[in-house]
């Protein structure tokens, strides 16, 4: 490996005097390579903190001039890898968190390094609420660049349908704004296929009014009431359902890590109103429940604890045809506590069917942005969490194993025929898709042709790499 003291002084003179740049051994160093999952930590050669726009656009022609391998960190909770780099120089984004509000339009100008905690917190601060990510220590740009779903979306959509605006530091170092009316070629590429453009610096994202108050938490129910929680939970996902939404989990919960059935929900009106709503479920006597009215501002934390960073994780992600059959979801049970039970060292291990309403989400067509997952199912995602490297194979093959199987049913369902936009939806949603770098015709379907050809426009030498392959 080349010596790095000549890069870092090169570096230096080049950056903004409050950018930081850190060696392996340099305090701070091992914390700049965390992850929220440990299995996609990499020792990089070099971090850089930068703290500009600029700052980011020296970088990319720094490391395409030294030809390093890089990667792009915000909050770094995917799980595959791309937000890290081994030997080369990772661009952490973690000093460029500014949030700016303006209540009068309604939107918010956030830094791309801004987690979703930091939008909500300024938000709210004002009465209003950006459709974010059900984890709030998530990076804003990985979660908004795959699409984004959140509690909001039965009301408001996708996360890419409530962006404004967006800054792009693209492969030739330009600093370029992009929205509806300022490059709309790539303001519709990085809608879904934002990992394969750039570096994107900031976001303006569209706000809404929000009730203080709202409903959510978590219920906790033995595997027999399954059937029943199924058959509730399918009048949930209706096109003109707006405030409801709930997950149905399979886990083994602590300190018994015995496993179960786990039900996070989530109303947006007062306590009085989803009791109401969600009375089938609540009357079926969940062995724990820890629902209560909240702030909008706390909902996005209820799944921090089980989502912590510290675990070993892999997310591999499919979709699943609604109304959900109780036949299938009891054969995911069956094999999930199998592998829970044969994988004690998974016992963190999560698998999560998201019942969140998508009439907002068909509202937008599938080729109205490059995000081509848009359909009347959800989401299943398969999260595997463990401790030890020597159980990583076992855990990636079971999640991949498990995803396969889920497509096989999807696949057996749409021959029962579907609506026009469902039938060219790809049935994966990007965020949870691991590392998928090849097969970007399967991630982005009907409009892969048009991000081949606006990648050749972009991004002719693939600077961006570390997704899902558009390079034909």
């Amino acid at each position: 490996m080349r010596s790095l003291g000549p890069l870092v002084e090169s570096l230096k003179g080049q950056l903004s005097s409050d950018a930081q740049i850190l060696m392996k051994g340099d305090e701070g160093y091992v914390e700049g390579i965390s992850r929220w999952s440990r299995a996609a930590e990499r020792e990089a050669a070099l971090i850089v903190y930068p703290t500009t726009p600029e700052d980011v656009s020296k970088l990319v022609l720094f490391v395409k001039e030294q030809r390093l391998d890089f990667a792009v960190a915000g909050g770094g909770h995917g799980s595959s890898g791309a937000s890290s780099t081994q030997n080369g120089l990772s661009i952490n984004l973690s000093k460029m968190r500014n949030v700016t509000v303006d209540p009068v339009n309604k939107s918010a100008r956030c830094q791309g390094g801004a987690l979703w905690s930091d939008v909500d917190t300024a938000a709210f601060a004002h009465g209003l609420a950006a459709v974010g990510g059900t984890v709030n220590h998530t990076g804003i740009g990985g979660l908004t660049l795959g699409g984004g779903f959140g509690h909001l979306t039965p009301k408001h959509g996708l996360v890419i349908d409530n962006l404004l605006e967006a800054e792009v530091v693209l492969a030739d170092g330009r600093i370029v704004t992009c929205s509806a009316n300022q490059e709309p070629d790539l303001f519709w590429a990085i809608r879904g296929a934002g990992i394969g453009f750039g570096v994107t610096t900031s976001f303006t994202y569209r706000l809404h009014p929000q009730p203080n108050r709202v409903w959510g938490g978590m219920l906790v129910f033995p595997r027999e009431k399954l059937e029943a929680i199924i058959s509730f939970a399918n009048t949930i996902v209706t096109l003109d359902e707006e405030n409801a939404l709930l997950l149905l989990a399979f886990a083994s919960p602590p300190p018994a890590f015995q496993p179960a059935v786990l039900v996070p929900v989530f109303y947006n009106g007062t306590e009085a109103e989803a009791h109401a709503y969600f009375k089938p479920l609540l009357d079926l006597e969940p062995l724990a429940n820890t629902t209560t009215e909240m702030d909008y501002v706390e909902v996005n934390g209820m799944l921090n604890e089980p989502m912590a960073h510290g675990l070993r994780r892999n997310l591999k992600g499919a979709a699943v045809m609604f109304p959900l059959t109780y036949s299938f979801a009891a054969e995911v049970y069956t094999e999930t506590e199998k592998f829970l039970l044969e994988t004690p060292d998974a016992k963190h291990t999560m698998v999560i069917f998201e019942y969140i309403p998508f009439g907002k989400i068909l509202k937008v067509g599938q080729q109205d942005t490059a995000y081509a997952n848009r359909g009347a199912y959800g989401n299943l995602v398969f999260g595997a969490s463990w401790e030890s490297q020597e159980t990583d194979t076992k855990c990636r093959e079971w999640c991949r194993m498990m995803a396969q199987k889920t497509k096989a049913e999807l696949e057996r369902r749409l021959k029962d025929g579907t609506d026009e936009i469902t039938k060219d939806g790809v049935g994966a949603y990007a965020n949870y898709d691991g590392a998928n770098h090849e097969a970007g015709n399967l991630v982005y379907g009907v409009n892969y042709p048009r991000l081949a050809a606006l990648k050749k426009k972009y991004d002719p030498e693939n600077v961006f790499s570390k997704g899902p392959n558009l390079v034909s």
